[in-house]
């Protein structure tokens, strides 16, 4: 069927614009380039949905971690879902995410906490993942005081986000902590040494990200290449997926991660975990986040967030 109509309008009004204004080859563009470039996208987002907000800090391995906890309508205390940003763990942050986490709130019932964790190539490979961690850990201990509910508490997050999502997971799981009641992955990065065939088929020009960029991020993230196969940057290949959170993976039809998104499903199945798989027809990576762009997002943040609510028994 091809891509969805307004997907389409929106790589080609990315082309156009990039035809206008040539960027520079994507192994000579500077994280800040990248930052910047990501942030101009969201600010056309637009404010999004109305909810309360509140930014903060908690303690992190390294210093303190920067936090935006979204309030729902409603009485509390709320179930929590602590969310991880996309961005390949180089670009990034609070804001570009901001209007992707106010629909989850509104749409859920859930307060969203949006976590800073600290990028790539400043912070490398496991930085990224032990911020995750220590800010699951530090919202279950405080969630009383975000007027959470720390009997009812998921993580999630969008592609490099989705990975520290399930990364997570899988480290609580192995310390015996409380694991999350839930894990919501958005067409996420399983497998850092993208062998599977979507990146090679998918990942040129013309479905929003390709196997160039995807390689940036590596470099940036994990430079040595040994280290893609740890399950902190791969949970693919963890040596086991049993006792794992059930889990709601939506990918799109048209990303070079769609491959490593249903193998991780799998994976958590053959381990008798529940986990559903969502592919989107006609949709791109980021679809969800990009939703003003494109309505098909928006089915996409009402599925995510139905799913939250049955899991984390949200009423009405």
């Amino acid at each position: 069927m091809g891509l969805d109509a307004e997907v389409q309008t929106f790589i080609d009004d990315q082309v156009k614009a990039a035809e206008a204004d040539p960027p520079p080859p994507v192994s000579e563009q500077s994280p800040r380039y990248g930052r910047d470039n990501y942030r101009s996208i969201a600010d056309a987002l637009g404010e999004g949905e109305p909810v309360e907000t509140s930014d903060g800090e908690l303690h992190g391995p390294a210093g303190p971690i920067g936090y935006r906890a979204y309030k729902p309508a409603g009485t509390e205390p709320f179930p929590v879902l602590v969310y991880y940003h996309g961005g390949g763990w180089v670009v990034g942050d609070l804001e570009t995410h901001d209007h992707l986490c106010r629909m989850l709130c509104s749409r859920s019932g859930c307060i969203v906490v949006s976590i800073d964790y600290r990028l790539a190539p400043e912070h490398r490979f496991p930085a990224a993942v032990d911020d995750a961690l220590a800010a699951y850990q530090w919202v279950l201990e405080h969630a009383a005081s975000l007027d959470g509910d720390p009997g009812r508490v998921a993580v999630g997050g969008d592609s490099a986000g989705g990975n520290l999502a399930a990364v997570v997971c899988l480290l609580v799981r192995d310390q015996q902590g409380r694991l999350p009641d839930f894990q919501l992955l958005l067409y996420p990065g399983t497998d850092m040494t993208m062998s599977y065939p979507s990146v090679e088929e998918l990942g040129s020009e013309g479905y929003l990200i390709t196997r160039e960029q995807m390689e940036w991020f590596a470099d940036h993230y994990v430079p040595d290449h040994q280290q893609r196969t740890d399950p902190r940057a791969s949970p693919l290949f963890a040596a086991s997926h049993e006792s794992l959170p059930p889990a709601l993976v939506i990918s799109a039809e048209f990303d070079p991660l769609k491959d490593e998104a249903a193998a991780y499903v799998e994976k958590l199945r053959a381990a008798r975990v529940d986990a559903t798989l969502s592919e989107y027809s006609g949709a791109v990576h980021a679809f969800i986040q990009l939703a003003p762009f494109m309505s098909i997002g928006y089915r996409g943040a009402d599925e995510a967030a139905a799913a939250l609510r049955t899991a984390l028994d949200v009423p009405g």
